[in-house]
């Protein structure tokens, strides 16, 4: 039986720390399944569907990795899929809070639902989309947070492109 997990969240945009995470992912599961969330908890600068496009850019050789949209519960998402392995990265103590609290919330929801945590390598231990976007806003460099589709479409959004937001 293969071993498939997902690996959920905003990517909004994707960071070289989400790859790592990924890239880790595959040491310890068969298949990876990054399922961006399009649940409009937080103002994105990309649609679900950008996201969903950069990072299959990103993974376009890598037979391993699918990427997926997906709405609403994580929890009814997995029942979906079948899937019962949840993959999520830390990157500092300030993080494990959060995690933490979505591990037991989903885990009262479906207690067979497993969480496995990965740590990104030292030098993507502190990158965070938030911070990206906001170097690219300022028109920052970028290619050592983001792989170079991405570089380009945030410059898209942020010098003008047809999207382009303030």
């Amino acid at each position: 039986m293969k071993k498939i997990g997902v690996y959920p969240g905003t990517f909004d945009p994707i960071t070289y720390g989400h790859i790592d995470v990924v890239e880790r992912s595959l040491k310890i599961l068969d298949e990876t399944i990054i399922a961006v969330s399009g649940f409009p908890r937080k103002d994105f600068l990309f649609s679900v569907e950008e996201r969903v496009e950069l990072i299959k850019e990103v993974f376009k050789n890598n037979k391993r990795i699918k990427v997926e949209s997906f709405d609403g519960l994580l929890v009814e998402y997995l029942k979906k899929k079948n899937i019962k392995i949840v993959i999520r990265g830390l990157r500092a103590i300030s993080d494990f809070d959060y995690e933490f609290q979505m591990v037991l919330t989903n885990r009262k929801l479906d207690k067979d639902i497993e969480t496995i945590f990965l740590m990104p390598r030292e030098e993507f231990f502190y990158i965070s989309s938030s911070m990206v976007k906001e170097i690219a806003k300022l028109n920052g460099p970028l290619s050592c947070f983001v792989p170079k589709n991405v570089e380009e479409a945030l410059r898209k959004k942020f010098q003008g492109g047809k999207n382009a937001k303030p």
